[in-house]
């Protein structure tokens, strides 16, 4: 993958704060990964809890660079509105995944793989890895 084509990263959470703290941690942690485009999704148009399926269509358009867009999700019906606009088929930007994580540790590892310019493959899998992190 060329430097100018990252790999995107939406962060979908119930709370809008949640949504943009985990983003700011992730760019943070990953030396500010200027390059990957990476987009809070959280709440409600209103700044309500909840899952916003606009919200979310508008991130994931926002990252989209070319090299696919990884999704991550807090909470279950999070999974259930991204894994229905994946079902419409012209909601998400093409290359689009539901990628299967833990929220903060997760976006972590995805972040700083698409920093290092890594596919979505490998950017899933690293997301994916983090559910075997031990903290004890």
């Amino acid at each position: 993958m060329s430097e100018d084509r990252p790999v995107g990263i939406v962060l979908v959470s119930h709370s809008a704060q949640v949504a943009e703290a985990v983003a700011e941690l992730a760019k943070g942690l990953a030396g500010g990964a200027a390059g990957v485009p990476v987009a809070p999704a959280g709440g409600t148009e209103g700044g309500g809890l909840g899952t916003s399926a606009e919200l979310i269509s508008a991130a994931a358009a926002s990252v989209d660079r070319g090299a696919g867009v990884a999704v991550l999700t807090d909470l279950g019906s999070a999974v259930l509105t991204v894994k229905a606009l994946l079902a419409e088929g012209d909601e998400l930007p093409e290359g689009t995944r539901l990628v299967d994580a833990p929220f903060v540790e997760g976006a972590v590892a995805a972040v700083v793989t698409a920093a290092a310019g890594a596919h979505l493959a490998a950017v899933e899998a690293a997301a994916a890895e983090a559910y075997s992190y031990r903290k004890v």
